[in-house]
């Protein structure tokens, strides 16, 4: 129980205690069963575990699709993760953010940052890697884009021939 929490070992948890639990509900069942005669005590006892284990099996079930499905974790947002990283000193803004789940301890992060100075980029990454690991993000894939001036729009050759004539 005080080993690394995984969605493995808290299954095989959930599997152990519901064998448990099943053996415990019998032997109470019997007892009553041969000292009250009560016969009904059986099903409620195994209707309750069913409800027990029902609870407990579909909380893990929902962070293993979460996994799965490489969501967001609940405990993140990618906004407040993008406001994070925009407010790194050198960052001028944060574009395709992706957060997923890789799995119970792993939380995945790839994001483009435009970056004032590409001189910059080796303080600018360090300080957002550790402020990603405060917030439990270890694996990270950031790519720097440099901050260029406003694009001038050129139009296209047909339309540069329509306005010269």
């Amino acid at each position: 129980m005080h080993g690394e929490q995984t969605m493995n070992t808290r299954g095989a948890l959930l599997h152990v205690l519901g064998d448990l639990l099943g053996s415990v509900a019998a032997l109470v069942s019997g007892a009553v069963i041969m000292w009250t005669g009560w016969m009904t005590v059986d099903p409620l006892l195994s209707l309750l575990i069913c409800v027990l284990m029902l609870a407990s099996s579909l909380r893990l079930l929902r962070e293993v699709l979460q996994a799965l499905m490489e969501g967001v974790p609940i405990s993140l947002s990618s906004e407040q993760v993008g406001r994070l990283l925009a407010a790194i000193p050198g960052v001028a803004s944060v574009h395709d953010l992706h957060i997923w789940t890789l799995s119970s301890s792993r939380i995945a992060l790839s994001a483009h940052l435009v970056v004032e100075s590409l001189e910059r980029w080796p303080t600018v990454l360090a300080a957002s890697r550790h402020a990603l690991a405060e917030q439990g993000i270890k694996h990270v894939t950031l790519q720097p884009e440099p901050l260029t001036s406003a694009v001038r729009w050129l139009p296209y050759p047909d339309e540069r021939r329509q306005q010269a004539g």
